[in-house]
């Protein structure tokens, strides 16, 4: 991305400069030492925020929208927890965007199933969603989004085009892998870490501080909290007079090919 490549630059001229200016004893050996330290601490952000863009392009809000619609997301399923938030779902005819793993799908295809014929998005979520994938090699990151493709659409006769990235992280292989696939980077603006932070009131604050219309909210699907959580945040849009759409409506792209 542009922002990576002027980083990049700057980052090189300035370290010629420096060198230079070393070995004319004007700075200090530890002033390429800081250099090098800035470049890393950006590259660090932009590996760990999918909304900076550093590597690739995400859709992570909406905020060009003028109406009061944001969209709830949900990770990490299928999963038998996952019932229960169609459940709350259905209670409120409320619509979701759920990005989906692969090995989740093998284990829970009636589940997968049930969240298609209730009219809820499908995205891929990569196949194993393993700790150590923001390190594969581009050619097994580009595989792990096309088997996840290829089980979908076996359980759905639908090609996802949305894809969001495990742990939100980025970086080139993801970007190269994403390009060969042709897929939509989908990431998030309302964080809600529901599967770290033990308590419902604490994430629906996180959630709800300063919603706007556009916003983009993410969920997991495999845990317990989520479900009282999702019913809390539902009453909160209806008494704010929010609408909940699905992200493929939020930001007027396709879902399936």
């Amino acid at each position: 991305m542009l922002i990576r490549k002027i980083v990049n630059i700057i980052s090189i001229i300035a370290g010629i400069l420096i060198v230079t200016a070393i070995g004319f004893n004007k700075l200090p050996w530890w002033s390429l030492l800081v250099l090098g330290l800035l470049w890393f601490f950006i590259t660090a952000y932009g590996v760990t925020n999918i909304r900076s863009g550093y590597f690739l392009k995400s859709l992570s809000s909406n905020p060009k929208l003028t109406e009061k619609k944001i969209a709830i997301t949900f990770d990490d399923g299928p999963d038998f927890n996952t019932l229960k938030i169609l459940e709350v779902l259905n209670k409120y005819n409320v619509k979701g965007t759920f990005f989906c793993i692969g090995k989740q799908i093998e284990k829970h295809p009636d589940i997968l199933k049930k969240i298609i014929q209730e009219n809820h998005i499908i995205g891929n979520h990569t196949f194993t969603h393993d700790k150590l994938i923001d390190i594969y090699s581009t050619n097994k990151f580009t595989n792990e989004i096309k088997e996840t493709d290829t089980i979908i659409e076996k359980f759905s006769k639908k090609k996802p085009l949305l894809f969001r990235p495990p742990y939100g992280i980025t970086n080139p292989n993801i970007a190269r892998a994403v390009k060969k696939t042709g897929h939509t980077v989908i990431g998030w603006n309302k964080r809600s870490f529901d599967t770290t932070i033990p308590s419902e009131k604490v994430i629906l604050k996180r959630i709800t501080k300063n919603l706007k219309g556009g916003d983009v909210i993410l969920l997991h699907d495999t845990k317990i909290i989520t479900v009282a959580v999702l019913e809390q945040l539902l009453l909160f849009l209806q008494r704010n007079n929010f609408t909940t759409v699905t992200i493929d409506e939020l930001f007027s792209i396709q879902a399936y090919a």
